[in-house]
């Protein structure tokens, strides 16, 4: 069973309920977007996740939104990163 490391930062760290999950996949090639799916049973969660201003890291590196359908793979570490304020 394929295992993925979800991190939560700043806001959506309190509406996902925690900082970080692992997620046992049973079936590689699980996208992004199926993984948002998985992860959020609130709605106001999954929205705040899709949102066009939430950035998204694979592997520590930032993703372009179009990653959405990036095929995820085992041990893959991927982290929602809210809006960045300040100077």
């Amino acid at each position: 069973m394929a295992k993925l490391r979800v991190l939560f930062m700043g806001r959506l760290r309190d509406l996902a309920g925690a900082s970080e999950c692992v997620i046992d996949i049973p079936e590689l090639g699980l996208s992004v977007a199926d993984l948002i799916d998985r992860i959020s049973s609130e709605p106001e969660c999954s929205a705040a996740l899709r949102a066009p201003s939430v950035r998204l890291a694979i592997n520590q590196e930032i993703a372009p939104r179009q990653m959405a359908d990036t095929r995820l793979r085992d041990g893959d570490e991927i982290a929602f990163l809210p809006p960045y304020s300040g100077g």
